[in-house]
């Protein structure tokens, strides 16, 4: 089970990875004028998206494993999933977004995506500190 722990922790800070970047390239595709940079922008975007969302079910998928076989049990417990549902939701909305940049219809400006950019690095501290500290 070690193992599996290990490989989560791997795939959740990949997930994290992804999760600070991809709204980062939003902001620089919202101030961008030129068409070579948005297309490159666009691209990069693309590509990490579907590169995280694979990692995403792993993390999603040895999370569960880990659960179903330790058997955890809290209130820290059901927050922590909850947040982790809100992340799946958020993740989501990150590809909603590219889709949006795609087809030329983003109405948000620069500091929206500075702001949303943020929400991850929350959620990741309120998931840690649930996981290590385990308060409720």
């Amino acid at each position: 089970m070690l193992w599996i722990k290990a490989f989560h922790i791997i795939f959740v800070v990949s997930w994290f990875a992804g999760l600070f970047y991809l709204p980062r390239l939003y902001v620089n595709l919202a101030m961008t004028k030129g068409e070579e940079e948005r297309s490159r922008l666009l691209l990069m975007s693309r590509k990490l998206y579907r590169f995280v969302t694979p990692i995403a079910a792993l993390a999603l998928i040895s999370g569960t494993w880990l659960w179903l076989g330790y058997g955890f049990s809290g209130v820290w417990l059901h927050i922590k999933l909850t947040l982790v549902l809100f992340l799946i939701g958020y993740h989501f909305y990150c590809g909603k977004l590219l889709k949006e940049f795609e087809q030329g219809s983003n109405t948000r400006s620069h500091v929206w995506f500075r702001l949303f950019n943020e929400v991850p690095v929350l959620m990741l501290v309120a998931i840690v500190i649930l996981v290590t500290v385990k308060p409720l």
